[in-house]
């Protein structure tokens, strides 16, 4: 059976014009190939199969038995590949016309998802928006490894050569602490008040914004005392909640986190957090790019 193992589509479709012709000019016309190609062609094929396919005489072409014998499977054969041709055309224009925006806490921060659907929507009306979720294992949400088109994402990103971005919101870091704890007294805290304090940390895989909400650039060179690694906003506020470390948290996120024995507090001495809309740089998706003007259609003022 070997033999029949390299059989080419090509071939199998030839045989299924020729049979549903019984004519070999014909065929050849439905297949814009010359007669004697198709005639050599099949030839190779039932040398190929070790058995005719078509009996040739004066009165024309007519099946032989192990041509009807293969006629079910070859058009079989030929349609499931046309079906799968065809789905794989149907995955082509929807990945033409899907955005998949990826995020790791939602951007609520006054109603700008559904502001920015809308707005690219109406610029795409045919395109599809898909929203997912991703770890704080992934500081790009989804960017690095191509799972998503944009991100809404925290500044400093890894390889942020790779990305280009436009900024949504400048936000004041908070500290986020127990309630109970005896710096939560006052209305405001230096940080140097908080630098010996156990802090909660990204995983490690999060690189320089791990970094950037332990805040390393307003200590002094003096290493963070980690107590506990978080990678959600349910893990931040368990830890918080059960005294196992402190925070900073954008303003914008402090209300995921204060829920009950949980609180926020001004710090001084900690720069802002910039929170983005990023994008792999050199896209030149129309999605992507249409994603981008809606957000910066409403953010004229940030860049």
């Amino acid at each position: 059976m070997a033999m029949t193992t390299d059989v080419h589509l090509r071939d199998l479709r030839y045989f299924l014009t020729v049979a549903e012709e019984l004519h070999f000019t014909r065929a050849a016309e439905r297949l814009y190939v010359s007669q004697p190609a198709l005639s050599k062609q099949v030839r190779a094929l039932e040398r190929q199969l070790g058995m005719e396919l078509f009996r040739r005489d004066r009165h024309g072409v007519a099946l032989t038995g192990a041509g009807e014998a293969l006629l079910p499977y070859a058009r079989r054969v030929v349609d499931d590949w046309a079906a799968g041709a065809a789905a794989l055309d149907a995955v082509r224009a929807e990945g033409r016309s899907t955005l998949t925006v990826g995020m790791s806490t939602s951007p609520g921060r006054g109603g700008l998802l559904p502001a920015i659907r809308s707005r690219f929507t109406a610029a795409h009306p045919e395109a599809t928006v898909r929203l997912r979720q991703v770890s704080w294992e992934d500081p790009t949400a989804g960017l690095a490894d191509g799972d998503v088109d944009v991100a809404f994402v925290w500044l400093p990103l890894p390889d942020a050569a790779r990305y280009a971005w436009t900024v949504v919101a400048e936000e004041a870091r908070l500290v986020a602490l127990r309630e109970s704890h005896p710096l939560a007294a006052r209305a405001e805290i230096d940080f140097a008040d908080l630098a010996d304090e156990p802090f909660l940390a990204l995983p490690e895989s999060a690189g320089p914004l791990r970094d950037h909400w332990l805040a390393l650039d307003s200590r002094a060179g003096r290493p963070p005392r980690i107590g506990a690694e978080i990678a959600g906003t349910e893990e931040t506020y368990e830890a918080l909640a059960a005294g196992l470390g402190i925070c900073l948290v954008a303003a914008g996120n402090a209300p995921l986190i204060t829920l009950g024995g949980v609180v926020t507090r001004p710090v001084r001495g900690v720069s802002p957090s910039r929170f983005v809309l990023a994008w792999r740089k050199g896209d030149r998706s129309p999605l992507v790019r249409g994603y981008v003007a809606a957000c910066t259609a409403l953010h004229p003022n940030l860049g």
